[in-house]
Protein backbone atom coordinates (compact mmCIF):
# COMPACT_ATOMS: atom_id res chain seq x y z
CA UNK A 1 0.00 0.00 0.00
CA UNK A 2 1.24 3.49 -0.82
CA UNK A 3 0.82 5.07 2.60
CA UNK A 4 1.25 8.61 1.31
CA UNK A 5 -1.91 8.11 -0.75
CA UNK A 6 -3.92 5.93 1.65
CA UNK A 7 -3.29 7.41 5.09
CA UNK A 8 -3.34 10.73 6.89
CA UNK A 9 -0.08 11.81 8.56
CA UNK A 10 -0.96 10.09 11.85
CA UNK A 11 -1.45 6.83 9.94
CA UNK A 12 -4.74 5.98 11.60
CA UNK A 13 -7.53 7.04 9.24
CA UNK A 14 -8.11 6.29 5.58
CA UNK A 15 -7.54 9.66 3.93
CA UNK A 16 -9.87 9.00 1.00
CA UNK A 17 -12.70 8.17 3.37
CA UNK A 18 -12.00 11.16 5.61
CA UNK A 19 -12.27 13.51 2.65
CA UNK A 20 -15.25 11.90 0.97
CA UNK A 21 -17.14 10.95 4.13
CA UNK A 22 -18.76 8.07 2.24
CA UNK A 23 -18.38 4.41 1.43
CA UNK A 24 -15.43 2.96 -0.43
CA UNK A 25 -16.42 0.89 -3.50
CA UNK A 26 -15.90 -2.81 -2.95
CA UNK A 27 -13.42 -3.25 -5.81
CA UNK A 28 -11.36 -0.32 -4.48
CA UNK A 29 -11.24 -2.01 -1.09
CA UNK A 30 -10.06 -5.28 -2.68
CA UNK A 31 -7.29 -3.44 -4.53
CA UNK A 32 -6.21 -1.72 -1.31
CA UNK A 33 -6.16 -5.05 0.49
CA UNK A 34 -4.06 -6.75 -2.18
CA UNK A 35 -1.66 -3.81 -2.30
CA UNK A 36 -0.80 -4.53 1.32
CA UNK A 37 0.53 -8.01 0.70
CA UNK A 38 3.76 -9.25 -0.85
CA UNK A 39 4.45 -12.99 -1.18
CA UNK A 40 6.70 -14.44 1.49
CA UNK A 41 10.23 -14.68 0.12
CA UNK A 42 11.62 -17.74 1.88
CA UNK A 43 11.35 -21.09 0.12
CA UNK A 44 12.13 -24.71 0.87
CA UNK A 45 12.61 -27.91 -1.11
CA UNK A 46 10.25 -30.79 -0.38
CA UNK A 47 9.87 -34.33 -1.72
CA UNK A 48 6.90 -34.40 -4.04
CA UNK A 49 4.95 -36.71 -1.73
CA UNK A 50 5.22 -34.08 1.04
CA UNK A 51 4.28 -31.12 -1.12
CA UNK A 52 0.52 -31.58 -1.39
CA UNK A 53 -1.27 -28.21 -1.21
CA UNK A 54 2.01 -26.28 -0.98
CA UNK A 55 2.60 -23.36 -3.34
CA UNK A 56 5.16 -23.62 -6.14
CA UNK A 57 7.87 -20.98 -5.80
CA UNK A 58 8.83 -21.05 -9.47
CA UNK A 59 7.67 -22.47 -12.80
CA UNK A 60 8.33 -26.07 -13.75
CA UNK A 61 9.34 -26.98 -17.31
CA UNK A 62 9.70 -30.31 -19.07
CA UNK A 63 13.27 -31.66 -18.76
CA UNK A 64 12.95 -33.72 -21.96
CA UNK A 65 10.53 -34.51 -24.74
CA UNK A 66 7.56 -36.39 -23.26
CA UNK A 67 6.79 -39.10 -23.90
CA UNK A 68 10.45 -39.93 -24.38
CA UNK A 69 9.80 -42.59 -27.04
CA UNK A 70 7.10 -43.70 -29.43
CA UNK A 71 4.78 -46.08 -27.60
CA UNK A 72 1.63 -48.01 -28.24
CA UNK A 73 -1.69 -46.50 -27.24
CA UNK A 74 -3.46 -49.88 -27.40
CA UNK A 75 -2.97 -53.60 -27.02
CA UNK A 76 -2.50 -54.88 -30.56
CA UNK A 77 0.07 -55.48 -33.27
CA UNK A 78 2.78 -53.17 -34.61
CA UNK A 79 3.50 -53.33 -38.32
CA UNK A 80 4.81 -51.49 -41.37
CA UNK A 81 1.93 -50.24 -43.49
CA UNK A 82 4.14 -50.52 -46.59
CA UNK A 83 4.13 -54.30 -46.08
CA UNK A 84 0.40 -54.33 -46.84
CA UNK A 85 0.53 -54.52 -50.62
CA UNK A 86 -2.37 -55.02 -52.97
CA UNK A 87 -5.97 -55.34 -51.87
CA UNK A 88 -6.83 -56.82 -48.50
CA UNK A 89 -7.31 -58.86 -46.54
CA UNK A 90 -3.68 -59.15 -45.50
CA UNK A 91 -2.05 -61.87 -43.45
CA UNK A 92 1.22 -61.37 -41.56
CA UNK A 93 3.16 -63.74 -39.33
CA UNK A 94 3.75 -62.58 -35.73
CA UNK A 95 7.49 -62.42 -35.17
CA UNK A 96 7.67 -61.44 -31.49
CA UNK A 97 6.17 -59.70 -28.49
CA UNK A 98 6.97 -56.51 -26.55
CA UNK A 99 5.41 -55.18 -23.36
CA UNK A 100 5.71 -51.93 -21.41
CA UNK A 101 9.21 -51.70 -19.98
CA UNK A 102 10.81 -53.79 -22.72
CA UNK A 103 13.27 -52.16 -25.13
CA UNK A 104 11.91 -51.43 -28.58
CA UNK A 105 12.32 -54.41 -30.91
CA UNK A 106 14.07 -52.64 -33.74
CA UNK A 107 14.81 -55.81 -35.70
CA UNK A 108 11.51 -57.46 -36.37
CA UNK A 109 11.55 -58.84 -39.88
CA UNK A 110 9.90 -57.14 -42.80
CA UNK A 111 6.56 -58.54 -43.76
CA UNK A 112 5.78 -59.49 -40.15
CA UNK A 113 3.83 -58.02 -37.24
CA UNK A 114 4.89 -57.66 -33.64
CA UNK A 115 2.57 -58.33 -30.71
CA UNK A 116 2.62 -55.14 -28.61
CA UNK A 117 0.96 -54.10 -25.37
CA UNK A 118 -0.19 -50.65 -24.23
CA UNK A 119 2.71 -48.39 -23.28
CA UNK A 120 5.36 -50.55 -24.93
CA UNK A 121 8.03 -48.87 -27.03
CA UNK A 122 7.32 -49.04 -30.77
CA UNK A 123 10.13 -50.13 -33.06
CA UNK A 124 11.44 -47.34 -35.26
CA UNK A 125 10.45 -49.18 -38.47
CA UNK A 126 6.85 -49.73 -37.34
CA UNK A 127 4.47 -46.94 -38.35
CA UNK A 128 1.10 -48.25 -37.11
CA UNK A 129 -0.49 -50.35 -34.40
CA UNK A 130 -3.70 -52.23 -35.18
CA UNK A 131 -5.86 -53.11 -32.20
CA UNK A 132 -6.29 -56.72 -31.24
CA UNK A 133 -10.03 -56.40 -31.89
CA UNK A 134 -9.35 -55.48 -35.53
CA UNK A 135 -7.53 -58.70 -36.46
CA UNK A 136 -8.12 -62.42 -36.57
CA UNK A 137 -5.38 -64.47 -34.93
CA UNK A 138 -4.70 -68.04 -36.00
CA UNK A 139 -1.63 -70.27 -35.86
CA UNK A 140 0.79 -67.43 -35.12
CA UNK A 141 -0.56 -65.16 -37.87
CA UNK A 142 -2.86 -62.15 -37.94
CA UNK A 143 -5.31 -61.27 -40.68
CA UNK A 144 -6.64 -57.74 -41.08
CA UNK A 145 -9.27 -56.52 -43.52
CA UNK A 146 -8.76 -52.79 -43.19
CA UNK A 147 -5.53 -50.94 -43.94
CA UNK A 148 -4.51 -48.82 -40.93
CA UNK A 149 -3.41 -45.25 -41.45
CA UNK A 150 0.27 -44.49 -40.75
CA UNK A 151 0.58 -43.35 -37.13
CA UNK A 152 -2.52 -45.19 -35.95
CA UNK A 153 -2.53 -45.89 -32.19
CA UNK A 154 1.02 -44.64 -31.67
CA UNK A 155 1.82 -41.98 -29.09
CA UNK A 156 4.67 -40.06 -30.68
CA UNK A 157 7.79 -38.91 -28.84
CA UNK A 158 7.29 -35.33 -27.65
CA UNK A 159 3.63 -35.13 -28.65
CA UNK A 160 2.65 -34.18 -25.11
CA UNK A 161 5.53 -31.86 -24.15
CA UNK A 162 8.69 -30.68 -25.84
CA UNK A 163 11.83 -30.13 -23.84
CA UNK A 164 11.56 -26.77 -22.06
CA UNK A 165 7.78 -26.49 -22.38
CA UNK A 166 6.01 -24.92 -19.42
CA UNK A 167 4.30 -27.57 -17.29
CA UNK A 168 3.20 -25.64 -14.19
CA UNK A 169 3.42 -21.92 -13.42
CA UNK A 170 4.68 -20.41 -10.19
CA UNK A 171 2.02 -19.65 -7.65
CA UNK A 172 -0.10 -22.76 -8.00
CA UNK A 173 -0.99 -25.06 -5.10
CA UNK A 174 -0.05 -28.69 -5.64
CA UNK A 175 -3.10 -30.91 -5.98
CA UNK A 176 -3.52 -34.35 -7.57
CA UNK A 177 -3.28 -33.08 -11.16
CA UNK A 178 -0.19 -31.02 -10.44
CA UNK A 179 1.47 -33.87 -8.53
CA UNK A 180 0.84 -36.12 -11.52
CA UNK A 181 2.43 -33.59 -13.90
CA UNK A 182 5.47 -33.13 -11.64
CA UNK A 183 6.05 -36.86 -11.33
CA UNK A 184 5.55 -37.23 -15.10
CA UNK A 185 8.45 -34.81 -15.52
CA UNK A 186 10.60 -36.77 -13.09
CA UNK A 187 10.57 -34.14 -10.33
CA UNK A 188 11.49 -35.87 -7.07
CA UNK A 189 11.71 -32.59 -5.13
CA UNK A 190 10.14 -29.20 -5.77
CA UNK A 191 10.75 -25.69 -4.44
CA UNK A 192 7.78 -24.24 -2.56
CA UNK A 193 7.21 -21.06 -0.60
CA UNK A 194 7.40 -21.40 3.14
CA UNK A 195 4.17 -21.46 5.08
CA UNK A 196 2.40 -18.19 5.80
CA UNK A 197 2.31 -17.55 9.55
CA UNK A 198 -1.09 -16.24 10.68
CA UNK A 199 -2.06 -15.06 14.18
CA UNK A 200 -5.78 -14.86 14.96
CA UNK A 201 -7.85 -13.58 17.88
CA UNK A 202 -11.34 -12.34 18.66
CA UNK A 203 -12.24 -9.26 20.68
CA UNK A 204 -15.25 -9.06 22.95
CA UNK A 205 -15.84 -9.31 26.69
CA UNK A 206 -19.02 -11.28 25.97
CA UNK A 207 -17.26 -14.17 24.22
CA UNK A 208 -16.95 -17.64 25.71
CA UNK A 209 -15.47 -20.81 24.18
CA UNK A 210 -17.99 -23.19 22.56
CA UNK A 211 -19.37 -25.55 25.20
CA UNK A 212 -18.57 -23.26 28.14
CA UNK A 213 -21.29 -22.20 30.55
CA UNK A 214 -22.77 -18.82 29.62
CA UNK A 215 -23.47 -16.03 32.02
CA UNK A 216 -25.86 -13.13 31.43
CA UNK A 217 -25.14 -11.36 28.13
CA UNK A 218 -22.48 -13.88 27.05
CA UNK A 219 -22.32 -15.79 23.76
CA UNK A 220 -20.26 -18.61 22.34
CA UNK A 221 -17.39 -17.48 20.14
CA UNK A 222 -17.90 -18.85 16.61
CA UNK A 223 -15.57 -16.47 14.76
CA UNK A 224 -12.38 -18.22 15.83
CA UNK A 225 -13.81 -21.57 14.79
CA UNK A 226 -14.72 -20.09 11.40
CA UNK A 227 -11.25 -18.66 10.91
CA UNK A 228 -9.51 -21.82 12.06
CA UNK A 229 -11.47 -23.85 9.52
CA UNK A 230 -10.81 -21.30 6.77
CA UNK A 231 -7.08 -21.30 7.53
CA UNK A 232 -6.63 -25.07 7.74
CA UNK A 233 -4.44 -25.44 4.68
CA UNK A 234 -1.05 -27.02 4.22
CA UNK A 235 0.58 -23.72 3.26
CA UNK A 236 -0.68 -21.86 6.35
CA UNK A 237 0.61 -22.02 9.94
CA UNK A 238 -1.93 -20.73 12.48
CA UNK A 239 -1.43 -19.36 15.99
CA UNK A 240 -4.72 -19.01 17.89
CA UNK A 241 -4.42 -16.23 20.49
CA UNK A 242 -7.94 -16.73 21.80
CA UNK A 243 -10.74 -14.35 22.75
CA UNK A 244 -9.61 -11.07 24.31
CA UNK A 245 -11.83 -8.82 26.47
CA UNK A 246 -12.53 -5.28 25.27
CA UNK A 247 -9.66 -3.79 27.26
CA UNK A 248 -6.98 -1.86 25.33
CA UNK A 249 -4.10 -3.08 27.52
CA UNK A 250 -4.94 -6.75 26.94
CA UNK A 251 -5.47 -6.15 23.23
CA UNK A 252 -2.05 -4.48 23.06
CA UNK A 253 -0.47 -7.48 24.82
CA UNK A 254 -2.13 -9.76 22.27
CA UNK A 255 -0.67 -7.76 19.38
CA UNK A 256 2.75 -8.00 21.01
CA UNK A 257 2.29 -11.76 21.26
CA UNK A 258 1.50 -11.87 17.53
CA UNK A 259 4.75 -10.01 16.85
CA UNK A 260 6.56 -12.59 18.96
CA UNK A 261 5.18 -15.31 16.69
CA UNK A 262 6.70 -13.55 13.61
CA UNK A 263 3.26 -13.45 12.04
CA UNK A 264 2.96 -12.48 8.39
CA UNK A 265 -0.76 -11.82 8.85
CA UNK A 266 -2.69 -10.79 11.97
CA UNK A 267 -6.46 -11.23 11.90
CA UNK A 268 -8.87 -9.99 14.53
CA UNK A 269 -12.66 -10.08 14.70
CA UNK A 270 -14.67 -7.34 16.35
CA UNK A 271 -13.70 -3.95 17.70
CA UNK A 272 -13.28 -2.17 14.34
CA UNK A 273 -16.44 -0.09 14.19
CA UNK A 274 -17.12 3.20 15.99
CA UNK A 275 -18.66 2.02 19.28
CA UNK A 276 -17.35 2.83 22.75
CA UNK A 277 -15.75 -0.61 23.04
CA UNK A 278 -14.26 -0.70 19.51
CA UNK A 279 -10.60 -0.29 20.43
CA UNK A 280 -8.67 -2.07 17.68
CA UNK A 281 -7.84 0.96 15.54
CA UNK A 282 -6.36 2.86 18.45
CA UNK A 283 -4.47 -0.19 19.72
CA UNK A 284 -2.90 -0.82 16.32
CA UNK A 285 -1.92 2.82 15.92
CA UNK A 286 -0.32 2.97 19.36
CA UNK A 287 1.64 -0.15 18.45
CA UNK A 288 3.18 1.80 15.56
CA UNK A 289 0.95 0.39 12.88
CA UNK A 290 -0.71 2.06 9.95
CA UNK A 291 -4.36 1.22 9.64
CA UNK A 292 -7.15 2.18 7.30
CA UNK A 293 -10.56 2.14 8.97
CA UNK A 294 -12.72 1.39 5.97
CA UNK A 295 -16.43 1.75 5.51
CA UNK A 296 -16.88 -0.44 2.46
CA UNK A 297 -19.85 -0.44 0.13
CA UNK A 298 -20.54 -4.12 0.77
CA UNK A 299 -23.25 -5.98 2.64
CA UNK A 300 -22.60 -7.50 5.07
CA UNK A 301 -19.16 -6.44 6.29
CA UNK A 302 -19.16 -2.65 5.97
CA UNK A 303 -16.71 -1.93 8.84
CA UNK A 304 -13.28 -3.47 8.11
CA UNK A 305 -9.81 -2.37 9.17
CA UNK A 306 -6.72 -3.09 7.09
CA UNK A 307 -3.13 -2.00 7.38
CA UNK A 308 0.34 -3.00 8.48
CA UNK A 309 2.02 -3.47 11.84
CA UNK A 310 5.72 -3.65 11.14
CA UNK A 311 6.25 -6.45 8.60
CA UNK A 312 2.82 -8.00 9.24
CA UNK A 313 -0.42 -7.28 7.41
CA UNK A 314 -3.35 -6.57 9.71
CA UNK A 315 -6.96 -7.42 8.80
CA UNK A 316 -9.64 -6.44 11.31
CA UNK A 317 -12.95 -8.14 10.54
CA UNK A 318 -16.38 -7.26 11.93
CA UNK A 319 -17.58 -9.05 15.05
CA UNK A 320 -20.89 -10.14 13.53
CA UNK A 321 -20.21 -13.77 12.49
CA UNK A 322 -21.89 -13.59 9.08
CA UNK A 323 -20.23 -10.24 8.32
CA UNK A 324 -16.90 -11.65 9.50
CA UNK A 325 -17.32 -14.67 7.22
CA UNK A 326 -18.17 -12.60 4.15
CA UNK A 327 -15.46 -9.99 4.81
CA UNK A 328 -12.91 -12.75 5.29
CA UNK A 329 -14.03 -14.58 2.15
CA UNK A 330 -14.01 -11.48 -0.05
CA UNK A 331 -11.16 -9.38 1.43
CA UNK A 332 -9.08 -11.38 3.89
CA UNK A 333 -8.67 -14.59 1.91
CA UNK A 334 -7.23 -12.79 -1.17
CA UNK A 335 -4.66 -11.12 1.11
CA UNK A 336 -3.68 -14.51 2.55
CA UNK A 337 -3.36 -16.01 -0.93
CA UNK A 338 -1.20 -13.11 -2.10
CA UNK A 339 1.07 -13.57 0.93
CA UNK A 340 1.30 -17.27 0.10
CA UNK A 341 2.38 -16.50 -3.46
CA UNK A 342 -0.77 -17.87 -5.10
CA UNK A 343 -0.97 -16.40 -8.57
CA UNK A 344 -4.77 -15.95 -8.68
CA UNK A 345 -5.86 -14.72 -5.23
CA UNK A 346 -9.42 -13.67 -6.11
CA UNK A 347 -12.48 -15.88 -5.73
CA UNK A 348 -13.61 -17.80 -8.80
CA UNK A 349 -17.11 -16.83 -9.88
CA UNK A 350 -19.72 -18.78 -11.78
CA UNK A 351 -22.89 -17.53 -13.44
CA UNK A 352 -26.31 -18.48 -12.11
CA UNK A 353 -29.88 -17.51 -12.86
CA UNK A 354 -32.02 -15.83 -10.21
CA UNK A 355 -35.07 -17.89 -9.29
CA UNK A 356 -37.25 -15.01 -8.15
CA UNK A 357 -36.83 -11.25 -8.39
CA UNK A 358 -36.06 -8.83 -5.61
CA UNK A 359 -36.14 -5.13 -4.80
CA UNK A 360 -33.51 -3.49 -2.61
CA UNK A 361 -31.88 -0.23 -1.65
CA UNK A 362 -28.91 0.35 -3.98
CA UNK A 363 -25.51 1.59 -2.89
CA UNK A 364 -23.70 -1.49 -1.56
CA UNK A 365 -22.49 -4.63 -3.30
CA UNK A 366 -24.43 -7.39 -1.61
CA UNK A 367 -23.25 -10.94 -0.99
CA UNK A 368 -26.50 -12.76 -0.29
CA UNK A 369 -26.57 -16.39 0.95
CA UNK A 370 -28.41 -18.48 -1.65
CA UNK A 371 -29.50 -22.05 -2.29
CA UNK A 372 -29.25 -23.87 -5.61
CA UNK A 373 -32.79 -24.84 -6.64
CA UNK A 374 -32.14 -26.63 -9.92
CA UNK A 375 -31.00 -25.95 -13.48
CA UNK A 376 -32.46 -24.06 -16.39
CA UNK A 377 -32.76 -25.63 -19.90
CA UNK A 378 -29.33 -24.23 -20.78
CA UNK A 379 -27.63 -25.95 -17.86
CA UNK A 380 -27.19 -22.90 -15.61
CA UNK A 381 -27.93 -23.31 -11.92
CA UNK A 382 -30.99 -21.50 -10.63
CA UNK A 383 -30.58 -19.97 -7.16
CA UNK A 384 -33.01 -18.82 -4.55
CA UNK A 385 -31.93 -15.99 -2.28
CA UNK A 386 -32.32 -16.52 1.44
CA UNK A 387 -33.81 -13.90 3.73
CA UNK A 388 -32.93 -10.26 3.08
CA UNK A 389 -32.35 -9.91 6.84
CA UNK A 390 -29.39 -12.27 7.02
CA UNK A 391 -26.41 -10.35 8.39
CA UNK A 392 -26.76 -11.85 11.88
CA UNK A 393 -28.25 -15.23 10.98
CA UNK A 394 -25.57 -17.90 11.06
CA UNK A 395 -28.18 -20.61 10.47
CA UNK A 396 -29.00 -19.13 7.06
CA UNK A 397 -25.32 -19.04 6.14
CA UNK A 398 -24.90 -22.69 7.11
CA UNK A 399 -27.88 -23.61 4.91
CA UNK A 400 -26.56 -21.76 1.85
CA UNK A 401 -24.76 -23.26 -1.15
CA UNK A 402 -22.90 -20.03 -1.85
CA UNK A 403 -23.11 -16.25 -2.09
CA UNK A 404 -25.03 -14.54 -4.87
CA UNK A 405 -23.40 -11.24 -5.85
CA UNK A 406 -25.87 -8.38 -6.30
CA UNK A 407 -24.29 -5.29 -7.93
CA UNK A 408 -24.15 -2.14 -5.82
CA UNK A 409 -26.25 -0.07 -8.24
CA UNK A 410 -29.02 -2.65 -8.64
CA UNK A 411 -32.37 -1.49 -7.25
CA UNK A 412 -34.49 -4.14 -8.91
CA UNK A 413 -33.20 -7.57 -9.99
CA UNK A 414 -35.84 -9.41 -12.04
CA UNK A 415 -36.52 -13.12 -12.03
CA UNK A 416 -34.25 -14.92 -14.48
CA UNK A 417 -31.46 -12.32 -14.22
CA UNK A 418 -27.89 -13.65 -14.46
CA UNK A 419 -25.77 -13.11 -11.34
CA UNK A 420 -22.26 -13.96 -10.28
CA UNK A 421 -22.11 -16.74 -7.69
CA UNK A 422 -19.42 -17.80 -5.22
CA UNK A 423 -19.78 -21.49 -4.40
CA UNK A 424 -18.91 -22.82 -0.98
Amino acid sequence: MNTSERFTPDGCVCDAEAKAGGLIPFETAVSMALDLALPVRETEWLPIEQATDRVLAGPVSAPAALPMFNNSAMDGYALRTRDLTGDGPWTLPVSGRTAAGDPADAGFARGTALRILTGAAVASEADAVVTQEAVDVRAGRITLRRRPDPGSNIRRRGEDLCRGDDVLPAGIAIGPRQACALAYCGAAEIEVRRKVRVAIFSTGSELRPPGAALGPGQIWNCNLSMLTAALTQSWVEVVDLGAIPDRPDELAETLASAFGQSADLIISTGGVSVGDEDHMRGVVCRAGGEIAALRIAMKPGKPVAMGRIGPAVFVGLPGNPVAAFVAWHMLGAPVLKRLGGIAAPRERLSRVRLGSGLSRFPGRCEFRPARILGRDPGGLDIVGLLSSSFSARVGLLAAADGLAVIPADAERVPEGELLDFIRF
